[in-house]
């Protein structure tokens, strides 16, 4: 069975809380776990101590045994301190997609017309 460190989300229509649980990785999002180890709450302060909580000798514990995080529970055990987490880089996050791009070549184009008109005229 392959186990994972995870959220179960809670809470109410958009007032997110989750619960950080070890559960078997076929299991569904919010149904059957193994064992709750923390908790998360997105709509605190980034600062405030009650935002992210965990049980580190219990979640020590399933990272010895193999658990995998997800990658967000992998961010949140990064900022405490309990498992390091390598830096992912993707250098084309921010590039526009083709069709920006090619509706900022005909709108350049179409600049480029009208200035030349102006220049003539």
């Amino acid at each position: 069975m392959s186990v994972s460190l995870r959220l179960s989300r809670g809470g109410s229509k958009k007032r997110p809380y989750y619960k950080i649980v070890v559960a078997n990785s076929r299991a569904p999002r919010d149904g059957k776990y193994l064992e709750q180890v923390g908790t998360y709450n997105p709509l605190l302060a980034k600062d405030d101590e009650n935002r992210v909580r965990f049980v580190d000798d219990r979640v020590r514990y399933w990272l010895g045994v193999g658990a995998q995080p997800t990658d967000r529970v992998a961010r949140l055990l990064d900022k405490q301190g309990i498992k390091e987490r390598a830096a992912t880089s993707n250098p084309s996050k921010g590039e526009p997609g083709k069709k920006a791009k090619d509706r900022a070549e005909e709108k350049a184009a179409k600049a480029a017309e009208a200035a030349e008109a102006a220049a003539e005229a």
